[in-house]
């Protein structure tokens, strides 16, 4: 299973959330912008146990792919909940396509 997903904006948004059930084993996302770097921040969180980072501040420039691969998680009604959020660069606002696998 694949899903593909538009992500614009600069607040934290979810992607998959708790109990979606989708095993994940890997993420790639693409800056799509005309002509600014935007930073990625994407962690999965789960009640108890808290935060967990996959990137942190990454800066990822217009038409870069950033791949996170050897994953292995799961949105199950026990498991985790995925989070992105983008932060512009310059003035105009951040646009990524997401790749989850």
């Amino acid at each position: 299973m694949a899903l593909q997903k538009n992500i614009s904006g600069e607040l934290t948004q979810e992607v998959l959330a708790v109990g979606y059930g989708a095993k994940v084993s890997s993420i790639s996302l693409v800056n799509i912008h005309a002509s600014t770097t935007c930073t990625v921040d994407m962690y999965i969180e789960k009640k108890l146990f808290g935060k967990f980072y996959l990137a942190k501040n990454i800066a990822l420039p217009v038409g870069v792919i950033l791949v996170i691969d050897g994953l292995n998680f799961n949105t199950g009604d026990n498991g985790f909940g995925l989070f992105i959020k983008l932060t512009q660069g310059a003035s105009e606002t951040p646009v990524v396509d997401l790749i989850i696998k």
